[in-house]
């Protein structure tokens, strides 16, 4: 494929929310598919969440079967009726294999296979009513909208990490973003795995089934949840009150409530439970880690009460943060295009858009519009149609 030099819409990222976009566009106007791009280095589709669910052995999703990319909530279902078994109570959450073969199911009914141009965008910037793209390989296009649909967020590690004094091997501490268990041999090793969310249990049930010896920590205890986010933050029952909240910081506030850090699924509870009464695991819940230090190739690990862990490997499934400050796409854009910015993410437009351009923003950081869930599918359905709705209403986009 060869770049042309000017696009309509530039999408930039081909993960699931950025899936989800197109095929509600062009469901709605079948017209755009010649009047759009999507810029993502590996070329493909979901490659990213791909990775990621083989790396952490991911068995299935957390949401239930309804929330997918294609417009239609029950295609997945129809997709899944010969698959049965792969449909996991108590919401038929579709297994991760059903959902990559019903994701490239979707890719192909909608013809989106050469739609992806394999380059890394490393630069956006503003010109009047224009956008220009630089590309890693240092090619160019200019665009007249731009959809950001990148969803990696920054690591956050614990603040006793940077005191570590001595030096040790970056293999032996790992943010859980680095980790691909399909590479490793743990047999007979010692795992502290430190976090309180589904990440950490993926990780843990991973490493048992290498042999390991796991010990599993988290700051509070242990928090069951069947999702990230209350399903009323789906609909009108929670949405309503949070669109009428008119101060952003506490719009802020309301999204930190209702995902409340890392919580586990009642089953991944269920199994760890019994792998604790098996021996193969210890759950260690209210702890708080206050050093580590690396000494005769192993950890010793200290806790605020004073217990000290010795293990092979910490791995750190403590979460991700999201700044819009900190992404060097936006550098550029919030220079020409400035908004308050409350903990990180940026307050948009009613459409997703940083206020004043045809700049988009779908994923974590249109949270303080979409809710909760927007770093989610679902959030992602809710935000292509808000998107969707400005790209096909002339009377919506700002003058040209």
């Amino acid at each position: 494929m060869s770049l042309p030099t000017y696009i309509d819409l530039a999408i930039v990222g081909a993960g699931p929310q950025a899936l989800t976009l197109v095929t509600h566009l062009l469901q709605k106007r079948a017209k755009f598919r010649n009047r759009f791009l999507v810029f993502d280095p590996s070329g493909t589709w979901l490659s990213r969440w791909r990775h990621q669910f083989a790396a952490q052995k991911i068995p299935h999703l957390r949401s239930p079967a309804v929330h997918h990319p294609d417009p239609n909530p029950y295609a997945l279902r129809a997709f899944a009726e010969n698959r049965p078994h792969e449909l996991f109570p108590p919401y038929d959450l579709p297994g991760t294999q059903l959902f990559e073969d019903f994701c490239g199911e979707v890719i192909r009914r909608w013809q989106l296979e050469n739609c992806i141009y394999p380059e890394k965008v490393v630069e956006i910037l503003p010109h009047k009513h224009r956008f220009q793209l630089i590309l890693a390989a240092g090619e160019s296009i200019i665009a007249r909208r731009v959809i950001l649909a990148t969803g990696k967020g920054i690591p956050q590690f614990p603040e006793w990490v940077n005191r570590i004094p001595s030096p040790y091997p970056s293999e032996r501490l790992c943010h859980s973003s680095q980790i691909d268990l399909r590479s490793l041999h743990l047999a007979g090793e010692k795992i502290l795995i430190i976090g309180g969310g589904l990440t950490s249990g993926h990780l843990a049930m991973g490493a048992i089934a290498q042999n390991a010896n796991v010990f599993l920590m988290a700051r509070r205890t242990w928090q069951e949840k069947l999702f990230d986010a209350d399903p009323g933050w789906l609909g009108p029952k929670y949405l309503k009150g949070f669109a009428a909240e008119s101060n952003w910081y506490r719009r802020w506030e309301l999204i930190q409530q209702a995902r409340n850090g890392g919580s586990m699924t009642p089953a991944m509870m269920l199994q760890l439970r019994r792998l604790s009464r098996e021996g193969k695991i210890t759950l260690k819940e209210r702890c708080e880690i206050v050093g580590a230090i690396w000494q005769d190739s192993h950890w010793l690990v200290k806790c605020a009460n004073g217990d000290v862990y010795e293990c092979d490997r910490i791995w750190l499934a403590t979460g991700t943060k999201f700044d819009c400050q900190q992404n060097p796409l936006l550098e550029d854009m919030l220079a020409a295009y400035p908004t308050e910015i409350v903990n990180g993410l940026p307050v948009l437009d009613e459409y997703l858009r940083l206020p004043g351009s045809e700049f988009f923003l779908m994923g974590a950081l249109a949270a303080l519009q979409v809710g909760p869930v927007a770093r989610n599918l679902s959030g992602g359905r809710m935000a292509s149609d808000r998107i969707v709705r400005t790209l096909t209403k002339a009377s919506i986009a700002l003058s040209s």
